[in-house]
């Protein structure tokens, strides 16, 4: 399992274009350099999804290695995890089972110490499992209350983190929503390490109030292309720095 984060991991490209934001990294050595950036922000973890040489996100144990190598090199000590995403095998669950299994063979300096994956999406156990015969630790992500049932009936995994994701949320409801899915974590008695975060319009409002609530969060170009205020921002450096100050504005009552 890997070292618990305090307050913040970096989610540097997801699956955004450069039309999308103009500092969106999509090769190894630009993904190395926004994650220096975003580790000297502040960031304690680094979420990436690997490219292939067209630019396509991809699982391939070559474009993995390639990003994860790089990334490793430019942040020494820094935990480096990707993405699972059965969107990139169109899909195709055994595909991606199958590539997945892959990464067991890569070097350490190459092989993530932790991958991604989505409790709702199908083959799920699978994935987890062979994760873990490779030695990668698994973020569980629950998008919502019915998620965190089935990871509840999954077994007893040591999940390196439980992601609790808003997606497609607006800003007035998503801090509800992950409220709900929190609480039934805790009704299904799932345990292990939670990080709380949104995506686009959630995306703010959960990384406040994860502050409030004493959980780590997520920031990046994955997350979010736009500060707080939604003014500009000149790459995942930049989101780092405002969202862990969104984070700790708290004051003595732990309240925003």
């Amino acid at each position: 399992m890997q070292p618990r984060i305090e307050r913040i991991k970096a989610c540097l490209n997801g699956g955004r274009d450069r039309d999308e934001h103009p500092a969106v990294p999509i090769t190894p050595d630009e993904l190395a350099a926004e994650a220096a950036a975003s580790v000297a922000a502040g960031a304690e973890a680094l979420h990436l999804h690997p490219r292939d040489r067209a630019g396509a996100q991809s699982l391939h144990p070559d474009d993995v290695a390639a990003a994860v190598a790089a990334v490793r090199r430019a942040c020494p000590g820094v935990p480096v995890g990707v993405t699972t995403g059965l969107w990139i095998s169109d899909g195709d669950a055994g595909r991606r089972l199958a590539t997945v299994v892959g990464w067991a063979d890569l070097p350490p300096a190459a092989r993530p110490d932790f991958a991604s994956v989505n409790v709702g999406e199908e083959g799920f156990r699978d994935l987890v499992e062979a994760l873990h015969r490779a030695g990668i630790g698994v973020e569980a992500g629950v998008w919502s209350t019915a998620d965190a049932r089935k990871l509840a009936a999954a077994g007893p995994f040591a999940w390196t983190r439980i992601l609790v994701e808003i997606i497609g949320a607006a800003a007035g409801t998503a801090v509800a929503e992950a409220d709900a899915i929190l609480a039934e974590l805790d009704e299904c008695g799932v345990t292990g390490p939670r990080l709380l975060h949104g995506e686009e319009a959630a995306c703010w409002p959960l990384v406040a109030h994860a502050g409030r609530r004493g959980l780590p969060t997520r920031i990046g170009l994955e997350d979010t292309v736009v500060g707080p205020a939604g003014e500009p921002v000149g790459g995942n450096a930049d989101l780092v720095r405002q969202a862990l100050a969104a984070w700790t504005a708290r004051d003595a009552t732990g309240r925003a």
